[in-house]
């Protein structure tokens, strides 16, 4: 485990040795589940799996309100519960912007997910409520008044600037993994393998192989004859797909 890998390992269980019922909780269904959610779910899981660390998946209908920081995913270790392992900046404001600032995305994708778990009209309150949270982010991020390609150039360049950093090696930091491997990794397999109104976002990533390699890789190494429901295995519709890109 790298030296950044072990810092994070100690500051989530340095009360006591991690134990054997570590639990990461997430939302509960493929079609509930958000696009940013999903991308911290997976990437929170591949770094556990990084570090050799026994965790069980627990889905919740209400995990985003169980979370102490009100996101998801969440890990309770014994007596602790840490919660947001960090995003990749410029993919999570990428993300936000085009589940909630994009009117034809939000119609179509995100109310129907967002409030699936809820009645009526309780699923239309929250989703609002949800909305007029991250758009004011965005606004505060200067991301209120970009338009759909300029964010689409913003993460081209995000990916440009990855792609460089890997380069050839294995991992971001060459032969090991780390924090920053699991945080790419849930981001782009996600962006890959979500639907979305358009396809712009996933031919963007499309146009770096090193990057599509490196999910491979990870998803791999990491995901395959996992059980789902006891750590991280991917539903195979999900593996086809990213394979075959």
């Amino acid at each position: 485990m790298s030296l950044v890998a072990e810092a994070f390992v100690t500051q989530i269980a340095a009360a006591e040795p991690w134990p054997e019922n570590a639990a990461l909780y997430q939302p509960l269904r493929d079609e509930q589940i958000l696009l940013s959610d999903n991308a911290a779910c997976l990437a929170v899981q591949a770094f556990l799996q990084m570090c050799n660390l026994p965790f069980q998946v627990v889905s919740r209908p209400n995990a985003e309100y169980m979370s102490p920081s009100g996101k998801v995913p969440f890990i309770h270790v014994g007596n602790q519960v840490v919660s947001e392992l960090g995003p990749i900046v410029q993919f999570v404001k990428a993300k936000l912007y085009l589940q909630w600032c994009d009117d034809t995305t939000v119609q179509e994708i995100t109310y129907p997910r967002y409030g699936c778990p809820y009645p009526w009209p309780l699923n239309h309150v929250l989703a609002y409520q949800k909305q007029w949270e991250i758009r004011r982010k965005m606004k505060a991020l200067g991301w209120g008044n970009k338009s759909v390609d300029q964010v689409l150039e913003d993460v081209d360049q995000c990916c440009q600037a990855l792609s460089q950093r890997l380069g050839t090696q294995l991992y971001f930091f060459n032969k090991r993994p780390t924090e920053l491997d699991a945080l790419v990794f849930g981001h782009i397999f996600t962006i890959l393998t979500t639907q979305l109104i358009s396809d712009e976002l996933s031919e963007k990533v499309k146009n770096y192989s090193n990057l599509i390699a490196f999910c491979r890789r990870i998803e791999q190494h990491y995901f395959e004859g996992l059980n789902r429901d006891g750590s991280a295995r991917l539903p195979p519709p999900i593996r086809r797909k990213i394979l075959r890109s």
